[in-house]
């Protein structure tokens, strides 16, 4: 092999590896060996990657793709990244350690913060002892939604604390945060978001395997959702519209192009630092941003290309193992009515059971910290109850679990006549104002500016729209493809109209979605993301329509007859929106620090509960989220003595790895892509190194090999 071949291939290595070896690395697994590995020891004095003996004379004659796999086989990096000959059985090699020694003897000792994490059934199935003192503990939960809840919930059956000790202060005079379901005498059903769940939300079910059914005697939530779903499994029929109403015919592809999964990749494997305060647009352009898969994605999540890059990739390692699920939703699972009676009230019985108290009305304004050094503890709980000026004086046995900030907080109600706008209804809790009172005293407690100051790219709106009218149904079961009053799955998720500029969505859940809707009534969930462009039927922008012109724009992309649509709007629906000026808040480009961890270093007796509290790995706009940080508040400020669930690990699963490269690329092979030729030949010399291993046999079943 002629130096001049050895300076090309170090050439390509070093300027084509990112765009071509690491989607190789992803998706063949053994690819990786030869990544970079081989290129660093071309300016060795010989200059001739080793293909020439000592006497300086021509090496026999090997392929040149041989001597490189040989090569590699020879050298390893050492920590400081140089190479070193590999003499195994050498007790005196460079990687001896002295004072090392093989052990599992301190993998499960806590953190700083109280807590360890674990998986599996051992640590899951185990019922945690009383912690020493807890009948002297108080504790004082700011907020009532799931997190809260359940942070309430985890201290009566893990932590063991007496319920009477245990007080719920709600700014408001309902419970549930984020996690509704109204029936509004005065304007009818609303539903202001839905919550897509899936098998390894660990918190979560962990949860509710403990609170009891309200509808099945002798079931938990757990087991009531889990035979729900077993039994009537989710999946769409029609995930995208276009011209009004006709299927979009996808064909369930992401219809990315090799650049475009290229981007992807970089983002994958870009270190959290490198993407502080970035934005998806930073790293995607066009050939993402036009595909099916970026269509499917930011319909499903509500992202936005100026939404954080660090959140983006976060979502694509948590739920790596359901790429395949995005284009019909087969992956996600849902309760059989609103999130507000299928999860709020079974844990607000549970809890009424234990004796915790609630007080309603009562805005807490702020926690005030004594902070010495690094030690901080809460001392004071002020807030206003029924108008009214309060404190409450704190000791350390009285613990505080705050939940800041939320992205529902100042939703603004319109009805079927007025646009959530002007005098409209806002439903205020003073979450935001009480997360700033509270940062101020020390920058452990995050950061609220980073999410709160931008409502013109945090929000969207939502409506709920109520029907019973048979020509309307009969639009959304050609679409849907089902019953739509038989009680099981409808749309299966959302449907999305590819041509709306208002980037219009809906969904249908089970029917009835509330307990108490008439059965010929059908409840249906329509959000936009581009509340500022003027709509396709409706000459305006959503942010500025009222319900019916809403259900108007919606009665349009369906495929009503336009001289149908006015009359059937105006008197066959009821239209609800609420515009959601936080809904994305959590979404916004950040760094570290900028949101505070659960428990924040030196914290004696106080927690953050929710959406912007930090914990490692999990991603945000989930309910398993705002669940695992109460589990994480309760055992560390109580010293509940049984692991965490750690976030389910399939980012470090290599079959769910090679999987979804298989995936984006809409079933091809990251190994039938065209390569510069040197490339090519290593990659055939690694694939020949492995026939007939296990590796092998891992890509043929995961679809990177074909058989034979």
């Amino acid at each position: 092999v002629t130096q001049n071949m050895c300076s090309r291939l170090e050439i390509i290595m070093n300027k084509k590896i990112i765009k071509t070896a690491s989607v190789i690395a992803v998706g063949a697994g053994a690819a990786a060996l030869y990544k970079g590995k081989f290129a660093k020891d071309n300016d060795s004095d010989s200059g001739s990657c080793g293909c020439k003996n000592s006497n300086g004379k021509d090496a026999d004659k090997k392929s040149m793709t041989d001597k490189v796999i040989e090569k590699w086989c020879q050298y390893v990096d050492d920590s400081d990244g140089k190479i070193k000959s590999k003499n195994r059985g050498n007790a005196t090699d460079n990687y001896e350690k002295s004072d090392y020694q093989n052990t599992e003897r301190g993998k499960y000792d806590k953190n700083s913060k109280g807590i360890y994490y674990a998986s599996g059934n051992y640590e899951a199935f185990a019922r945690p002892k009383k912690p020493v003192g807890i009948e002297e503990k108080s504790a004082y939960i700011v907020g009532s939604g799931l997190g809260a809840l359940a942070a309430a919930c985890f201290l009566v059956r893990d932590a063991k604390m007496p319920g009477e000790n245990i007080h719920i202060l709600e700014a408001l005079d309902i419970a549930g945060g984020a996690c509704d379901g109204i029936n509004d005498a005065s304007r009818g059903y609303i539903m202001r978001g839905g919550r897509e769940m899936e098998d390894h939300f660990e918190c979560l079910w962990d949860l509710f395997r403990s609170i009891p059914s309200l509808e099945n005697k002798d079931e938990s939530v757990l087991d009531e959702f889990y035979y729900l779903n077993k039994e009537d499994p989710n999946y769409s029929l029609c995930r995208v519209t276009t011209d009004r109403g006709k299927d979009a015919e996808l064909g369930g592809k992401f219809g990315l192009s090799r650049k475009g999964c290229m981007e992807i990749m970089r983002l994958f494997f870009t270190s959290d630092e490198q993407l502080y305060d970035k934005k998806i647009e930073d790293f995607f352009d066009d050939e993402v941003f036009d595909s099916n898969f970026w269509l499917y994605w930011r319909t499903m999540f509500a992202f936005q290309n100026w939404h954080s890059a660090l959140e983006m990739k976060l979502y694509f390692k948590r739920f790596i193992h359901h790429i395949a699920g995005l284009p019909d939703f087969s992956a996600l699972k849902f309760t059989r009515y609103n999130q507000y009676e299928s999860l709020i009230m079974p844990m607000l019985k549970y809890l009424e059971n234990a004796g915790v108290s609630f007080k309603f009305n009562a805005e807490v304004t702020n926690v005030i910290f004594d902070i010495d050094g690094k030690k901080k503890t809460a001392k004071t709980i002020e807030c206003v109850v029924a108008g009214k000026n309060e404190e409450i004086k704190l000791t350390d046995n009285d613990l505080v679990f705050i939940t800041n900030g939320s992205c529902t907080e100042s939703t603004i109600y319109g009805d079927h006549e007025h646009a959530p706008t002007g005098s409209a209804k806002i439903r205020k809790s003073g979450c935001w104002s009480l997360w700033k009172n509270i940062a101020r005293q020390d920058m452990a407690f995050g950061n609220p500016e980073k999410f709160c100051s931008d409502v013109e790219k945090s929000k969207w709106e939502s409506a709920t729209i109520t029907t019973s009218d048979e020509k309307i149904i009969s639009y959304i079961e050609k679409i849907c493809k089902r019953d739509s009053r038989s009680g099981k799955v409808v749309t299966g998720g959302i449907v999305s109209c590819k041509d709306s500029s208002w980037l219009l969505s809906w969904t249908i859940n089970r029917q009835g979605q509330f307990k108490k809707q008439k059965k010929d009534e059908v409840c249906i969930w329509v959000y936009g993301l581009f509340t500022d462009a003027v709509g396709d039927y409706i000459r305006k922008p959503m942010k500025d329509c009222c319900g019916w012109e809403i259900a108007a724009e919606w009665l349009y992309h369906l495929g009503v007859p336009v001289n149908e649509i006015d009359e059937l709007a105006k008197e066959r629906t009821n239209c609800i929106p609420t515009m959601l000026p936080y809904i994305t808040a959590f979404f916004m480009p950040r760094r570290k620090g900028d949101r505070p961890d659960v428990i924040p270093d030196g914290s004696v007796n106080a927690a953050f509960l929710g959406q912007f509290a930090e914990t490692p790995r999990d991603t945000i706009f989930t309910t398993e989220y705002s669940v695992r940080t109460a589990m994480e508040a309760v055992y560390g400020l109580c010293g509940v003595d049984r692991a965490v669930p750690e976030v389910w690990g399939s980012t470090y699963d290599i079959r769910e790895l090679v999987e979804s490269s298989v995936r984006l690329m809409d079933g091809k092979s990251p190994l039938d892509m065209e390569l510069p030729k040197p490339l090519n030949m290593v990659k055939n010399a690694v694939l020949k190194k492995i026939k007939g291993t296990d590796i092998e046999k891992l890509l043929k079943e995961h679809g990177v090999l074909n058989e034979g």
